[in-house]
């Protein structure tokens, strides 16, 4: 699939805000990709199918995840993590994307997971990152994240899971796994 054709099948997918996060997102996907030598076509068309089920109805996503092999457990989690594993199996089925990566990128931007690929930390990062986005911390992580892509996420992740914690919200595991993950590549084990 070409970047152009990625475009034209989000846009009616999308609220106008979102379409517009999205581009922010493949962006900065692009430059990320080019600091740490990733292949910039692929982050691009990660970064436009990243959100492909996000505005879709919360009760047809549900459905996804209860008719499909992904996990059941993503139904006792908020609802914010649902399009991401749904997006991945929807861009599969409904436009013929096997590049793994990409599914993969899809499917984890929103918690992350361990041993992600740099293309999958590419994703989940931008999404973070992207300049229309605007919270207490943000730019520390945006000047590691051109730096270091692991310590980037590192960041991204405990700033997520820390904001989790105060809100008192459950925390879905692959996001502890994914920081654990990263904790270890950065520090090492103990």
């Amino acid at each position: 699939m070409r970047v152009e054709q990625a475009k034209e099948i989000i846009k009616p997918l999308m609220t106008e805000k979102r379409f517009d996060h999205t581009l922010r997102v493949a962006e900065t996907a692009v430059e990320l990709a080019s600091i740490f030598g990733e292949n910039q076509a692929r982050a691009e068309l990660a970064a436009l199918l990243h959100d492909y089920a996000k505005c879709m109805d919360l009760s047809l996503l549900k459905r996804w995840i209860e008719t499909s092999n992904l996990p059941k457990d993503l139904l006792l989690h908020h609802h914010e993590l649902w399009h991401g594993p749904v997006g991945a199996l929807m861009i599969r089925q409904n436009h013929g994307i096997n590049d793994t990566e990409i599914l993969n990128a899809v499917h984890y931007h929103t918690t992350g997971r361990p041993h992600m690929s740099r293309l999958e930390m590419i994703i989940f990062l931008a999404d973070y990152i992207e300049p229309g986005r605007n919270f207490p911390g943000l730019e520390e992580v945006r000047e590691v994240a051109r730096e270091d892509l692991v310590k980037g996420c590192w960041l991204a992740s405990g700033r997520t899971i820390r904001y989790l914690m105060d809100k008192q919200s459950a925390i879905y595991p692959e996001s502890f796994q994914a920081y654990n993950d990263l904790t270890l590549k950065i520090h090492g084990g103990m």
